[in-house]
């Protein structure tokens, strides 16, 4: 493939075929003189029949297989083509058509070249019954794991040899590993489940073989395989099951966008374009604003969507229709083998949009239920709501395929005005902050597809410090789980976790004390945590549970009041969407507030009786006279009293 305008205004399918007439003759002219071939690795593992999408591709990978000549004999499976791309001799790339009604069962894969041969059994599996690919929404609360830092299980895994860059556990290191195993997860699912959230999102949990350990998981090294630090795929898949069992989706955390620098990919090229700036280490200049400035530079915007993140983690080339079939593949893959319930897609902007869009596409015809939540860092609503599928912003450039929920960034650095040790104003200026940010919802084709969080692995975390009272924390934590949009809640949030970057990402990535070898307490029971820590748990707790049957923040819409006189009430629900209703109000004052309800009316009848789910109180917010009398920083979260 010598050049990417090879492919303009050609599918892929057609192209391959064409790469592999071109390549293929070139190529089997020296085939006598080449040297003997063998076949290492063959990827996806195996497949699947009944499968909508009918085409699979075979990625090869061996000694001198480029030139080798493919046959497969399987009733219902014929050879597509064969593509020999302009990179290493040491892949091939195989497309096979299934029909349908193919019966499932072990293929014959056979590869001949002179005298020398190859064959291969390849199983074709038949599907299971479907119980993951749930997908997850606004009635949903994810819980943000990073599980390096959760707890450890099998201690034995810590320290895998068969690992070309395997790294000792120090867990004296905020920046290298810790330790931390899907065994350790499922130990504590309990834990998990008694905190009332719905959906867990793990951060990468695939194979990082990468200098330095690359805890975090952002640098693949194989995208069929669980890292052995972790545990095995058949472990991963154990999990989810397990959480299912206790009505807990899972989230699997992707990255198109680059792989690790020891893929095999960047040691062993399979084409001259798979990677972006394949010469050499161009670093992105971080403005996703590029990609949807009108007046931005072509060479402004190629830096952002084509530059490396880091020089560790080079960037693929999603032009690439190979590249781009062997991912999509892979997600439909993991869907299917370790019945995960949805997606979130690291760096979404900084992919090609448009191969991209096509894969949301791909994914959502195999599995409609299915979610996707892409990342796109952006300081503003505008930059966010472009992304969203629906979008008016996006039809502007002839381009709906977009990703179905966003994550809502400028919440998380606006909600740092509510924040115990930050606000600088007067106390209750971060309600109108909140305020002025929702007002801004009527940006997005569905607000409750945004994902709302307070912090996660990447940024500083809610409180720097763990506070003396937990009035104003409950306030930001009851906007987030009663607002529209999926609430997410990074682990130890409900612990009071609490941290700054300085130093680095560790510190506030931290561990889950009870969670590892040595510890000498533990905040996984209630006896172990501190009587703040219980109390911040058990009130994250009640919201997440009550929100299980709660349609008002699954699908209802919102009336809000701007924040007067230091109050902010709004209600959810009880409108066209849903007649179930709860009504939220908060004083953001630190001292006692009498305040006049008459301009509630429109949502609180006089005399009409609520229940406080927080307390279980009866309570009657606007009585005759109107007055109120609220506590310092006082919270409900009332729903109408049967």
């Amino acid at each position: 493939m010598k050049s990417k305008r090879f492919f303009k205004g050609r599918s892929w399918r057609n192209c391959r075929g064409l790469l592999g007439i071109l390549t293929g003759a070139a190529i089997g002219t020296q085939a006598m003189a080449a040297a003997p071939f063998a076949v290492s690795d063959i990827q996806p593992p195996h497949w699947w029949t009944g499968m909508k999408d009918r085409s699979l591709q075979l990625q090869i990978h061996g000694s001198n297989i480029r030139g080798a000549e493919f046959s497969v004999d399987y009733p219902g499976v014929k050879v597509d083509s064969v593509v020999r791309l302009d990179g290493s001799p040491n892949w091939q790339y195989v497309y096979l058509s299934i029909a349908e009604g193919t019966k499932p069962g072990k293929m014959k894969l056979q590869w001949r070249e002179g005298r020398n041969k190859v064959t291969r059994e390849y199983e074709l599996r038949a599907r299971r019954e479907q119980k993951g690919a749930r997908g997850f929404g606004a009635g949903d609360v994810l819980y943000m794991i990073m599980p390096d830092r959760f707890a450890s299980g099998d201690s034995s895994i810590d320290d895998v040899e068969s690992l070309r860059n395997h790294v000792n556990v120090d867990r004296s290191d905020p920046n290298t590993r810790h330790g931390g195993d899907l065994k350790g997860l499922s130990d504590h699912a309990d834990y998990i489940d008694s905190l009332g959230v719905t959906a867990v999102w793990l951060n990468p949990v695939l194979e990082n073989d990468m200098k330095g350990g690359s805890y975090h998981g952002y640098a693949t090294t194989d995208y069929y395989r669980v890292d052995p630090r972790f545990g095995t795929n058949a472990d991963y898949s154990a999990l989810i099951e397990k959480l299912h069992g206790k009505g807990i989706k899972t989230v699997m955390d992707m990255i198109f966008n680059h792989c690790g620098s020891g893929h095999p990919w960047f040691e062993d090229r399979p084409s001259s374009d798979w990677f972006n700036f394949p010469d050499g280490y161009v670093q992105t200049n971080y403005r996703l604003s590029t990609i949807t400035d009108p007046y931005s530079s072509d060479y402004d915007r190629k830096l952002t969507q084509d530059g490396w993140f880091v020089e560790e983690m080079p960037d693929l080339n999603q032009r690439n229709p190979h590249l781009m079939k062997y991912l999509e593949q892979n997600s439909i893959w993991w869907i299917e083998e370790a019945q995960i319930d949805g997606i979130r897609m690291d760096t979404y902007p900084y992919a090609d949009e448009k191969a991209m869009g096509r894969w949301i596409d791909n994914v959502l015809r195999e599995y409609p239920d299915f979610n996707i939540v892409g990342e796109c860092w952006f300081g503003e609503t505008a930059g966010e709501a472009y992304w969203q599928k629906g979008s008016p912003l996006a039809r502007a450039k002839g381009d709906d395929t977009r990703l179905p929920v966003v994550m809502d960034f400028p919440l998380m650095i606006k909600s740092r005005d509510m924040a115990p040790f930050r606000a600088e104003t007067d106390p209750w200026n971060g309600l109108n902050v909140i305020y002025d940010h929702l007002a801004l919802d009527y940006v997005y084709p569905d607000p409750l597809n945004v994902l709302r969080f307070l912090d996660n692995h990447d940024t500083e975390r809610f409180i720097l410090k763990e506070p003396e009272k937990l009035d104003q924390w409950k306030q930001a934590i009851t906007l987030l789980l009663t607002i529209p949009g999926i609430p997410q809640i990074y682990y130890g949030t409900e612990l009071l976790m609490h941290g700054t970057r300085e130093g680095g990402d560790g510190n506030v990535r931290k561990d889950m004390p009870g969670g590892f070898p040595g510890d000498t307490s533990t905040v996984f029971t209630k006896e172990g945590r501190s009587d703040l820590q219980n109390e911040a748990f058990d009130f994250i707790s009640v919201i997440n549970n009550w929100r299980k049957g709660s349609e008002a923040v699954a699908k209802g819409g919102m009336k809000h009041f701007m924040p007067t006189n230091g109050i902010y009430l709004y209600r959810r629900g009880g409108d066209a969407k849903t007649s179930d209703e709860a009504i939220v109000m908060m004083n953001g004052r630190d001292e006692a507030n009498e305040v006049d309800m008459t301009r509630y009316l429109e949502v609180i009848p006089e005399g009409k009786k609520f229940v406080d789910i927080l307390t279980g109180e009866t309570v009657v917010p606007v009585a005759p006279g109107h007055k109120y009398n609220f506590k310092p920083r006082e919270t409900r979260i009332m729903v109408p009293a049967k």
